[in-house]
């Protein structure tokens, strides 16, 4: 088990070192986020303790079935699923940095009620939904300004840029698309200067399409299956947010 992680994260990281000469960017640009849904605490120390610092869950309930065993290997962690709002104390309690999947006002309403009353502050993504698909939470594109101006209002919440899951589909061009998207918004984003918003990063890509989103701008590519690989189920079934 440990050598096919070792090896896995190895030929990721070639990925994501290939991508960025094809894309002409510092490799120091693009951080690899490990996406740990499903994993066991067992498997994701073995990738920690070789190195890797950025992980995330989908689930509140997983994020904290692992906590006690992963709390003492240095790490960031994320939070990159559909959040409801019962479930926000248990994110503060859990040392998440960073809340990727912010798509909402009333989430962050009560993502700042709590914070404030805990004198905490935490970054978070924007969540867009690029592929205008239901089963994807996120803001429409067209909305995504007036969220974000909204949002910048609270003091507790640093907008540090977006996220967005993208279509999932054999045909890259189609992929692609969504990223494009993902990127021009940031440029729409940076040019109405709002205070308090700062737009360095870009969560967009996993396994089956990082180099695309290298491609196209991202800053945090999202992995699971190529580093643990496969899950019973595939990855469409954990981003449908009708299992949230």
């Amino acid at each position: 088990m440990k050598e096919d992680i070792l090896h896995n994260l190895h030929l990721i990281h070639e990925r994501i070192k290939n991508a960025c000469e094809k894309s002409e960017r510092s490799i120091h640009e693009v951080k690899l986020l490990l996406a740990t849904k499903t994993v066991s605490a067992e498997r994701i120390k073995i990738a920690l303790e070789s190195g890797q610092a950025l992980i995330a869950e989908n689930k509140v309930q997983e994020l904290k079935e692992k906590y006690e065993e992963l709390r003492n290997i240095p790490h960031e962690n994320h939070f990159i699923g559909h959040l409801q709002t019962n479930k926000i104390k248990d994110i503060m309690k859990y040392d998440v940095s960073c809340i990727q999947s912010l798509d909402r006002l009333e989430l962050a309403e009560k993502l700042h009620q709590r914070l404030s009353a805990e004198n905490k502050t935490m970054d978070v993504l924007i969540q867009v939904n690029t592929s205008s698909e239901e089963s994807k939470f996120g803001v429409d594109p067209g909305e995504a300004i007036e969220l974000i101006k909204k949002v910048s209002h609270y003091s507790t919440l640093k907008i540090k840029g977006l996220m967005t899951i993208g279509l999932f589909s054999a045909e890259t061009e189609k992929v692609r698309a969504c990223f494009k998207i993902l990127k021009n918004l940031q440029q729409d984003i940076l040019q109405e200067k709002i205070p308090n918003v700062e737009m360095q990063e870009l969560s967009m890509g996993m396994s089956g399409d990082l180099e695309t989103a290298i491609e196209e701008g991202a800053t945090i590519v999202r992995v699971g299956t190529a580093v643990f690989g496969a899950r019973i189920y595939p990855d469409r079934y954990y981003w449908d947010e009708g299992k949230a």
